[in-house]
């Protein structure tokens, strides 16, 4: 009777689970279908095939946290791997002595079956451990698990334990009722299990067998039934979603979804903002509806695991915004799989769907909380679009995409941001510069050189005379320090015998800051406006100072039909130290730009040449270059490297929530013991600055701490080389023939 039973327990449960879970993964896919199309995500198959895999199976995102992901790693291979166990605990309902036909009792599948169950278990209580020493309770706010759903996570770790424990304690049954005599590689873990069975009876033993063989089944059965009716359980579905959205996203090459924003589409293709009068007048410019999202947006929203790596990493929650990567993706998809019943149901049906249905339908995407807000506007806007999330989740959420889409919508259609915002596009409009500063002050920055800056179409007609078209920036011709960078980076070219020109007044903001606050129409006047400047000019070599203008030129300017190479000063000046075309030299007196030799140096990563382009590497080299330099990390470095606050327009906006980005970042810097802080952008050298005055200020830094860019540091060193005061002369030393020091 008990194996009867055991038999239609087993069997009515599985029935009911795989009907349930069929049912839920058909909502699933409908669900994801309501977004708008997203061209490009399929293919090329071969390289997104190969994406997937490294990136599932060899974990190689998971593994930036190497502890928790090796220990995922283990429980990810388990829950595909035991469902060998799975097949055989049905067997064992009808037959307790059943194996798997031929390799049922071979001894390397049962060897390699409990050394997976044992790594597994070891695994998940590794991450329990984790998420408990990790939970909110303990360390509040600045737990990744703040605003995680618990109950969901603690039965997906109850589930895992208990199917461990299952299938131990039958491989242990079936020892004992084999009458196992002594250790074997068919019993490598339980055999302490056979031993502690052995002495039950052959009858007991089966019955035993058929309880723990059921209990399996049931358990395994139980969690398709809770993640069937909980379509939001990403802590559960993200072992099946995980695939396709990997595959879909936006680099084939396994970098973080970064660098460009993707354009802005309607229908399933980009819109042409010249003729922007011939949209539909309902057309959506940006996400105003969730269902605006686009499939692959839904496919994130369904995928979060609520880990909350993208949380600890951000830097807007870090100092107290009510911004948290994680929960805006949870709010997100919450509201869409709420809102599906009125999406999938028939438009005569939705009078009569259920009154919570109709309400979560009406609700703004974007709007206070008190007036029914899905996501609140100061979660919007304190973005600033660092990268830090995309590059940290470990399933490829594009959090930054989805951000600058409800942003579109607030700034083309709505009319609904941030005042300060409204000055910087008439700036931008107006005088093709977040500063409002006429174009003819564009060469000031050039005015005390002791060496002509020759400028396209006055002193030079094609850029086929030069090497190189130096691209300014707004910062880099407006600002007093970013001046110095300039200055630093065109005398350093000119001592290395690299010929170029700049543009002058011709130049225009790339129009990153209208793109990232939102603003297309803007982004796409002057990005038109140069791309025509660029092709008229004959551009096809370009060297920039700010990571923004860097990657606007190189990634997004291509969306426009333009195909530069880009280089970031640090790029180039690098190269030209390694070919001896520059030589830094050790002072004589002791000194480094002013200061006592030996001085400590830390480098800020911006986040538009890091995270977003990759360019890790070439900064540090150049400062480890420079003789005398003692160069200290901050812990917070390369990719994961914390932002200066300035990225996302929040140059151009006051931070009236929590504690400012800066002065976090500053209070790291000067605790590393650096009184020179490098950097590799204008807009970073800003914010720090302001930091370290602040920081001066209030006694937390010495007198003696300043902010440089990586170029000035290396031009006072190669002015040390130069055998006259002349800085047109390449200096060359013997000095500078030894090995630099690496950091």
């Amino acid at each position: 009777m008990l194996r009867i039973a055991a038999v239609v327990l087993s069997l009515a449960a599985t029935v009911v689970a795989l009907a349930l879970l069929a049912r839920a993964v058909a909502r699933i896919v409908a669900v994801v279908r309501l977004g708008q199309p997203a061209p490009g995500r399929t293919s090329p198959v071969g390289p997104r095939l190969v994406t997937t895999l490294k990136e599932t199976l060899g974990h190689t995102r998971m593994l930036k946290w190497t502890l928790v992901g090796a220990a995922h790693w283990f429980v990810f291979v388990g829950f595909g791997a035991l469902f060998f166990t799975l097949v055989t605990a049905y067997g064992q309902v009808f037959d307790p002595d059943f194996g798997l036909p031929l390799i049922g009792h071979w001894w390397p599948y049962e060897l390699a079956a409990e050394t997976i169950a044992v790594l597994t278990g070891l695994g998940i209580l590794v991450l329990i451990v984790v998420r408990q020493r990790a939970h909110p309770r303990e360390v509040g706010r600045r737990s990744r698990f703040a605003g995680s759903t618990f109950w969901q996570a603690y039965y997906v770790e109850a589930t895992i334990v208990g199917i461990v424990a299952c299938v131990l304690a039958l491989r242990g049954l079936e020892g004992a009722l084999r009458g196992v005599e002594g250790w074997s590689l068919h019993h490598a873990f339980s055999y302490p299990l056979v031993l502690a069975f052995r002495g039950l009876s052959a009858g007991t033993l089966e019955t035993a067998i058929v309880v723990v063989a059921t209990l399996k089944i049931l358990i395994s059965m139980a969690w398709f039934v809770v993640i069937a009716l909980n379509l939001t359980m990403g802590v559960a579905w993200h072992r099946f979603t995980v695939f396709p959205n990997v595959f879909a996203k936006r680099h084939t090459d396994g970098r973080p979804s970064l660098g460009a924003l993707p354009p802005v589409m309607v229908g399933g293709e980009p819109v042409d903002f010249e003729n922007a009068e011939e949209l539909d007048e309902d057309a959506a410019l940006g996400v105003g509806k969730v269902e605006d999202f686009s499939w692959k947006g839904l496919l994130d929203f369904t995928t979060c695991t609520e880990c909350g790596r993208c949380q600890s990493q951000c830097p807007a929650w870090h100092t107290g915004k009510p911004l948290s990567p994680k929960l805006l993706i949870t709010q997100l998809r919450d509201h869409a799989y709420a809102k599906a019943p009125y999406l999938l149901a028939a438009e005569a049906d939705r009078q009569s769907l259920d009154a919570l249905v109709k309400a979560e339908a009406e609700r703004p995407i974007v709007g206070p909380a008190a007036e029914g807000g899905v996501i609140d506007p100061d979660v919007l806007w304190s973005c600033v679009t660092c990268g830090a999330c995309v590059e940290q989740c470990p399933v490829d959420i594009e959090h930054v995409d989805h951000i600058a889409d409800l942003r579109r919508y607030q700034v083309m259609l709505a009319d609904n941001f941030p005042k300060e915002l409204g000055g910087l596009f008439r700036n931008l409009e107006r005088s093709g510069n977040p500063w409002g500063v006429n174009a003819s002050k564009r060469l000031e920055w050039a005015a005390g050189l002791p060496f002509e800056v020759r400028q396209v179409g006055v002193d030079v007609e094609d850029l086929a005379e030069v090497d190189y078209l130096f691209w300014v920036g707004c910062a880099g011709a407006f600002d007093d320090r970013a001046k110095k960078t300039t200055q630093a980076v065109a005398e350093l070219l000119h001592t290395a015998g690299v010929s170029f020109a700049v543009l002058g007044d011709g130049e225009s903001c790339t129009g990153d800051p209208a793109r990232r606050a939102g603003n297309e129409f803007l982004f796409q006047m002057l990005a038109q406006q140069n791309v025509e400047v660029l092709r008229e000019s004959g551009t096809t070599r370009v060297v920039v100072t700010c990571p923004h203008c860097f990657n606007t030129l190189r990634n997004e300017y291509v969306q426009l039909g333009l195909q530069l190479e880009v280089v970031h000063h640090t790029q180039l000046l690098n190269r030209l130290v390694r070919e001896g075309r520059l030589t830094p030299v050790a002072a004589a007196n002791g000194a480094l730009d002013g200061s006592v030799d030996g001085r400590r140096v830390t480098y800020h990563d911006p986040c538009y040449l890091g995270r977003h382009n990759q360019v890790y590497e070439p900064p540090r080299e150049l400062v480890a270059a420079v003789p005398g330099v003692q160069y200290a990390e901050m812990p917070r470095s390369g990719s994961r490297s914390f932002c200066c606050g300035a990225g996302g327009a929040q140059m151009w906006m006051e931070e009236r929530i929590g504690t400012r980005i800066n002065a976090d970042r500053t209070a790291e810097a000067v605790a590393t013991g650096a009184t020179a802080v490098a950097t590799a952008c204008p807009f970073c050298r800003i914010m720090l600055s302001d930091g370290v005055t602040a920081a001066q200020q209030d006694g937390s830094a010495g007198d003696d701490v300043e902010v440089l860019d990586v170029a000035q540091l290396l031009l006072a060193a190669v002015r040390r080389g130069a055998p006259s005061p002349n800085p047109a002369v390449p200096a060359r030393s013997t000095a500078g023939e030894q090995a630099p020091p690496r950091g």
